[in-house]
């Protein structure tokens, strides 16, 4: 017996596992293997004592009711009353379990065999096991792996750690090419198994949340919560737009994020391929936030539809409209997906000029005064 508990310190040292999880699958290579020498409707609860060195097999009899559907299901299970009283005495109850003890060496040669094919099978379900969950852990983490080949597909495999991860066109920023031996940062979106490429880690380099993570390296005030990302918004590769915020007053959340020259922002903005990054302060007042987030176009009034729509009307002269909208609608876009508000453009006539006065339609001194409709929240 010894020899096999040896046998096992030496498969969990070999196999980088714990000596718990290699005790495990001894445990349920004993009970499959118990199984395979008697009937696969009995049932067996195996005991490893370590410090002993030693194992006991036990097969369990359960005392159960005539009706109980583990007569139909796992005959060998159970046993009726009646019959328990005539076998063992009339001192058993109900639930009751029997055990005898279950001897594997009386079963010779194949049932060795057998036990050693079940303990291989076992401890490398348990590597597997403990692969998936290290690496469940990691979701949502950044990944940095070695480019180990392209397939027809364009997809790129890369080598992390004691998995393959792919990073598959649609996932990968467009015009990005990688090719064998390079190094790529991207984003553990998941772990999967599949029955042909076994179990592989799926990333991606186009998620908001790959963004944030970046930004999250190399801004230490965002890594220490100081600066908060409220929400983010990306077109990958084109432009992106960051929400933050900062509960410490002698802290400017922007600068933080920008950083000396913009030297932060450049870093994860290279790391994108040069996707355009524009940070905005966010603010609990839709008006305020939805107004920040059409920056840098300058807007003359803002209309939060109330209700479950979340939608907003906004009125802007015709000077200021193309940049609300952005190039091929992307501002509009990314304001609408960082502050979660659909967001209609309302053009009225005039020109606003550098300080946002407008020489068009302008509100009476009385209207500039007495209208506080989008300050309202800051008293509730």
């Amino acid at each position: 017996m010894e020899k096999i508990v040896d046998i096992i310190e030496a498969m969990a040292h070999e196999k980088n596992i714990s000596l718990d999880s290699a005790v495990d699958a001894f445990k349920e290579a004993l009970i499959k293997t118990a199984k395979k020498c008697t009937t696969y409707s009995s049932d067996f609860e195996a005991t490893v004592n370590m410090s002993r060195r030693d194992y006991t097999v036990e097969q369990v009899i359960t005392v159960a009711k005539e009706n109980d559907e583990r007569f139909q299901n796992a005959p060998d299970s159970v046993i009726s009353l009646e019959e328990a009283h005539e076998q063992y005495g009339s001192d058993i109850e109900l639930g009751d379990q029997l055990r005898s003890d279950f001897i594997l060496e009386d079963y010779g040669r194949t049932a060795s065999y057998n036990l050693f094919k079940e303990l291989q099978y076992h401890i490398q379900r348990k590597v597997e096991q403990d692969l998936f969950e290290k690496y469940r852990e990691k979701v949502g983490s950044v990944m940095i792996g070695t480019v180990n080949r392209v397939d027809d597909n364009d997809n790129t495999f890369i080598e992390i750690g004691e998995l393959k991860g792919i990073l598959s066109q649609r996932n990968r920023i467009k015009g990005e090419k990688f090719k064998r031996g390079d190094t790529v940062k991207a984003l553990l979106r998941y772990v999967s198994i599949d029955p042909e490429m076994g179990m592989f880690l799926e990333l991606t380099r186009t998620s908001p949340k790959f963004l944030e993570k970046l930004m999250e390296k190399e801004v230490p005030e965002i890594a220490d919560e100081t600066v908060q990302i409220m929400s983010s918004a990306r077109i990958p590769g084109q432009r992106a737009k960051l929400a933050l915020k900062t509960d410490f007053p002698n802290i400017d959340p922007i600068g933080a994020a920008v950083g000396v020259k913009g030297v932060r922002i450049n870093a994860v903005s290279s790391e994108l391929s040069g996707e355009n990054i524009d940070c905005v302060e966010y603010s609990l007042i839709p008006e305020v936030f939805i107004t920040r987030a059409l920056s840098p176009a300058i807007v003359q009034s803002i209309k939060v539809i109330p209700g479950t729509e979340k939608k907003a009307i906004i009125n802007i002269t015709n000077d200021q409209k193309a940049k609300a909208i952005g190039k091929s609608g992307i501002n509009i876009r990314l304001a609408s997906m960082l502050t979660g508000y659909s967001i209609e453009l309302n053009e009225i006539e005039g020109v606003t000029d550098r300080t946002g006065e407008s020489s068009g339609n302008i509100p009476t001194e009385a209207e500039k005064t007495t209208n506080t409709d989008a300050l309202a929240d800051l008293f509730k």
